[in-house]
This record gives structure tokens, C-alpha cells and sequence, in this order.
């Protein structure tokens, strides 16, 4: 358990009902309905639904009105059920949500150029050919937020992974060539071992 989470958001469901959780992440969606506010929390592992309520905890509310999307947050609350009428079955915590009883903002985002929160199917690629790649690559920090592309950097790292564990387990080593040279972008010039200075 570390300062900022006991959970990471994709990994609490209906079985962890009634218990106190900690989470960390960005603001992913947020709506306002009936007198109480509710935020999508996320972080690299899924989305968390945060409820806050002005009846039960008006201070935490107030700080919940000032929430705006990418605003980095820690929370606290306890895990409830939804109505069933709420559950969203696309979501490993599509059951539950968070009754939030603690808020504090980590650290506040400025208007953002695009909406990181469209980021299925053709929504999200009809968004990235509107943008651009000028306009992507200018917020790139903001672009690697994206689903679409986060899921493309998750599935290659598996395939990266997949294929050393697969060569370790045939017992082949790795080896980057050239081991004494490496190109240093940015650098103001390659580090260089002299072999022709030794005999051999």
C-alpha cells in the first residue's frame, strides 16, 4: 500500500462492498445529475466511479464542484453497490462506486486542446483525424492518455515481453550489438571505444 492508492481503479468489484479504499488517477469524465456529482477516476488500469454527495459530506462536495477533466486527485470513500440500473457491464467495476469521503487535488489542468475521454471505436479515430498529427504530436504527453493508443503501447510491450520470456526459456541471451558503441540522440557527440589502439 503506498501513500497515493490501497487499489488500483480497474481492480475493485462488488466483492470489496462496505470496504475503505484509497485511489489515485485523473479525471476522466464528470457529471452532474440530481443534486450529486459524479466522476469517472482513472488511472493505467481501468476507470473507478466516484460519487460525492452534498448531504453526507458538503465540505468534500464543495472541493468537487472545482473538478475539471485531467485534474489529478487522491481519494478516499467506501465501496458501495450501484442501482442496478446504473451497472455497467463493460467495466470490471462496473458494479460498484466509490462514496467519497476524503478529496484532495494533486495537481490542476488548464483547458484542455482535445478531449482525452473519447477514446472508443470510430469516436476515437474520427477525433484523430480531425486533430491532426501536428496538433497530436505538439500535446503528445496528452495524445499517450488516449485509450486507443494506450492500448497499442500495452499490447506491444506484451509482445516484447512474450518473445524474451520465450527465447530466455530456449536458453538464448541478449545481446544489443554494437555493446561498446551507442548512438546518444540529442547528445553532442557518440561515445566511441578506440579498439584499433590494442593489439589483437
Amino acid at each position: 500500500m503506498s501513500l497515493f492508492r490501497s487499489h488500483n481503479c480497474g481492480e475493485i468489484n462488488a466483492s470489496k462492498k462496505g470496504k475503505t479504499v484509497t485511489l489515485s488517477g485523473w479525471v476522466h469524465r464528470r457529471r452532474d445529475h440530481g443534486g450529486l456529482i459524479f466522476i469517472d477516476l482513472r488511472d493505467q488500469n481501468g476507470l473507478t466511479q466516484l460519487t460525492f454527495n452534498p448531504e453526507t459530506n458538503p465540505e468534500v462536495f464543495k472541493i468537487a464542484e472545482s473538478l475539471r477533466l485531467e485534474f489529478v486527485v487522491k481519494i478516499t470513500g467506501t465501496v458501495a453497490l450501484r442501482p442496478k440500473n446504473m451497472i455497467n457491464k463493460k467495466l470490471i467495476t462496473g458494479e460498484i462506486e466509490i462514496e467519497v469521503k476524503e478529496l484532495e487535488i494533486l495537481n490542476r489542468a488548464k483547458i484542455l486542446p482535445f478531449n482525452i475521454a473519447l477514446a472508443e471505436g470510430e469516436e476515437a479515430i474520427d477525433q484523430a483525424k480531425k486533430l491532426g498529427e501536428e496538433v497530436r504530436m505538439k500535446y503528445r504527453y496528452l495524445d499517450l492518455r488516449r485509450e486507443m493508443i494506450r492500448e497499442k503501447l500495452n499490447l506491444r510491450s506484451a509482445i516484447i515481453r512474450y518473445m524474451r520470456e520465450f527465447m530466455w526459456q530456449n536458453d538464448f541471451q541478449e545481446i544489443e550489438t554494437p555493446i561498446l558503441t551507442k548512438s546518444s540522440p540529442e547528445g553532442a557527440r557518440d561515445y566511441l571505444v578506440p579498439s584499433r589502439i590494442h593489439p589483437g
